[in-house]
């Protein structure tokens, strides 16, 4: 059943990334699994090869990257079920002097007015992380609030914040406690340590990280900028997962929060908002039919991330469909991520039938 899956990661890899794990479940079982590359394969950004280089398995993990807004919608919307939160109110509640008309509904939708992001690593080179993550939750709105949509790491990063402060606990926490501790899924979280490290994918070169094994070569380290600059915990990146793992969380959504939330609560997360201006449609911190994504699965939902990650759960096919790589290794930019994302959508359509 894998073969399929097999030549569709076999033809992007090494071109399109170095490493790439692709698992694609129908009615909660695996269909196909399939494994390509290598962890760590160039030694410099000018794509000498690495000395060493470690291959992918299936248990290997990857920088998720943006898939970690999906992790952070979760835990407010389990908050939410709690009362500690309303998906409708300011969130001046627990920020004060932010402008009352964002809301984390807003948040969420990326529909609060707030600019897309903001390198506070560059702005603030000597800050500590407590002023990083201060600075910009003082963003102002500078674009029309309630829509139309605007892609915001900013808006996400105040989402993570609002949930601590509901939650009363920093977000690695209430991520642990309330999503990877209920469905069990023991290799996911942020800042893997050095007992996972041989397992983790390497992504970017970046010659301004120098303590990174070996010196300039992002890996165990969160690849986003922002994320990075705020410790590695943030409500818009920062979390590393085996797919596997990124799987059963899938598989959690598709079958109506399992032990993480309620059936009426996922439904409205993944009910279209009315977000105005996207090319897709827009639930509660995840995408409906997003054509970057979701391939010929017309109606599913999910989320991609920069590194070359992507979950999309198609509910009414019964599949969830969860896509592994680090196509910014050892540059970003490179072509053919997308086209990557339609061909294992549309392999896993194949295998629905």
């Amino acid at each position: 059943m894998a073969e399929g899956l097999d030549a569709v990661l076999a033809g992007a890899v090494p071109r399109v990334c170095s490493a790439a794990v692709a698992l694609v479940a129908v009615d909660g079982e695996v269909a196909a699994a399939a494994v390509a590359g290598e962890l760590v394969r160039y030694a410099d950004a000018e794509g000498t090869l690495a000395g060493d280089r470690p291959p992918a398995r299936r248990d290997s993990i990857f920088d998720l990257a943006s898939v970690s807004k999906l992790f952070t919608t979760a835990v407010v919307l389990s908050l939410a079920e709690e009362g500690r939160l309303g998906l409708d109110e300011p969130v001046a509640a627990w920020l004060p002097g932010r402008d009352p008309r964002i809301t984390p509904r807003r948040l969420l939708t990326h529909t609060a007015g707030l600019q897309p992001t903001r390198r506070v690593d560059l702005e603030l080179p000597a800050a500590g992380h407590a002023t990083r993550l201060a600075a910009i939750i003082d963003t102002p709105v500078t674009g029309p609030v309630g829509g139309p949509y605007l892609y915001t790491d900013v808006g996400m990063v105040t989402m993570g914040r609002v949930a601590e402060l509901a939650g009363g606990a920093p977000l690695d926490e209430l991520v642990r406690a309330r999503v990877t501790d209920v469905l069990g899924l023991t290799a996911t979280g942020y800042r893997p340590g050095p007992g996972l490290l041989p397992r983790v994918a390497a992504t970017e070169w970046k010659p301004e990280r120098p303590l990174t094994s070996p010196p300039g070569c992002v890996r165990g380290e969160v690849h986003d900028e922002t994320s990075y600059g705020l410790g590695g915990v943030a409500g818009h990146a920062g979390l590393f997962a085996p797919a596997d793992d990124l799987l059963a969380f899938g598989e959690a959504l598709r079958l109506g929060g399992g032990k993480m939330l309620r059936p009426e609560t996922v439904a409205e997360m993944v009910c279209d908002q009315g977000a105005e201006g996207a090319p897709f449609r827009h639930g509660l911190g995840v995408r409906i039919g997003d054509p970057g994504i979701v391939g010929p699965l017309e109606g599913a939902y999910g989320h991609s991330g920069f590194t070359g990650t992507s979950l999309v759960v198609d509910a009414a096919r019964g599949l969830t469909v969860v896509l592994l790589t680090n196509a910014v290794h050892p540059v970003r930019g490179r072509d053919g991520i997308r086209d990557l994302r339609r061909a294992v959508a549309a392999e896993a359509l194949s295998l629905s039938r």
